[in-house]
């Protein structure tokens, strides 16, 4: 699969708006929804190269989970071990049982469903949870899973009729999520019925790119690439904890995703945006960035020391060390 820079820079993208949101930047009400783009390029990536296997007629279901694994479970279980230690110090008996709990969830892929059960995502509560953040790891881990099977399934089948199967559970988890956004706003949150339209937003891109060109003429790709821009952007700093998500209004993070990733190609201001050095190297660390950001707000928040902007930024700096070390010295090797 040929390396895209822009989607590295993208995933920045993705990742600072969580970051300073959780960090409790009041400008950043919606920055959860960095959530939903990494959504998105999760789809297309693992679309690409699970169809580009295909076609080559050495796709293995053993040979994708391992790889999934090696991408994935190393940093993770690194930073679980690096919060074992502080958990023990620092929560309280109610507090280490649902810690023990959300253990229990990142290792059989189900923490989204845990902490369903244990409070809602914008809960102070919530705040306070050194593994929150794994829900959304563990939807990915879930669509991993499945979406292969499916592949498998439908391999020998026509184009159309795959394509058409996906754009079925597309638009059957997009009502169910609405629906669910009203009537079980938790269910709607956290579960991968209600999310796999996003990631399945990513497939059909892929499969798009796939089967035609880039589309449409150099002032086409930048109005649409941009446009994708600003969708983002507005869900960044419009939507706060009252949006109910996943629902309707995640169209916008979610195909601001989907613009950058058909129309972002070189000749665009989006491209020229999302391929900065600072970006991209971001973007390279982005998987341990999201790992970290939230044990380290959630420890710091239960020991009751003093706030302020600048433990804030020295979080964040502590969140980006972290993160480096993990990406050199456990994500790379693995």
């Amino acid at each position: 699969m040929k390396y895209r820079k822009e989607i590295d820079g993208l995933r920045a993208v993705a990742v600072i708006p969580v970051i300073l949101f959780h960090g409790g930047v009041t400008a950043f009400s919606g920055g959860y929804v960095g959530v939903d783009v990494f959504f998105v390029i999760s789809g297309y990536l693992i679309t690409t190269l699970i169809l580009e296997d295909v076609a080559k007629g050495k796709f293995s279901l053993a040979d994708f989970y391992t790889r999934r694994a090696r991408r994935i479970l190393p940093a993770l279980l690194f930073m679980v071990l690096c919060c074992l230690p502080f958990a023990w110090v620092l929560l309280l008996p109610g507090d280490m049982e649902d810690f023990a709990a959300s253990l229990f969830g990142v290792a059989l892929f189900v923490s989204n469903i845990i902490f369903k059960t244990q409070a809602g995502y914008f809960d102070t509560a919530a705040e306070l949870k050194p593994l929150l953040h794994t829900w959304s790891l563990a939807v990915e881990e879930q669509f991993y899973i499945l979406f292969p099977l499916l592949v498998l399934a439908l391999r020998r089948a026509r184009k159309a009729l795959f394509t058409g199967v996906l754009v079925t559970l597309f638009l059957s988890s997009l009502a169910y999520a609405q629906w669910a956004s009203t009537n079980e706003p938790e269910t709607a949150f956290y579960f991968l019925a209600a999310r796999v339209w996003e990631l399945l937003s990513g497939s059909l891109v892929a499969i798009y790119l796939r089967r035609t060109a880039a589309p449409g003429s150099t002032d086409l790709a930048n109005a649409g690439s941009l446009f994708g821009v600003i969708l983002i952007a507005v869900s960044i700093f419009a939507y706060d904890a009252q949006t109910p998500f996943s629902s309707l209004y995640t169209l916008a993070p979610v195909g601001g995703a989907v613009l950058i990733i058909l129309f972002a190609r070189e000749g665009t201001f989006a491209h020229a945006l999302l391929s900065l050095r600072g970006l991209v190297a971001i973007g390279l660390i982005s998987y341990s960035l999201y790992l970290w950001h939230q044990p380290v707000f959630a420890f710091y928040r239960v020991s009751g020391l003093p706030q302020g902007p600048g433990v804030t930024l020295a979080q964040i700096a502590l969140i980006c060390l972290a993160s480096v070390v993990s990406w050199r010295f456990v994500e790379l090797p693995f």
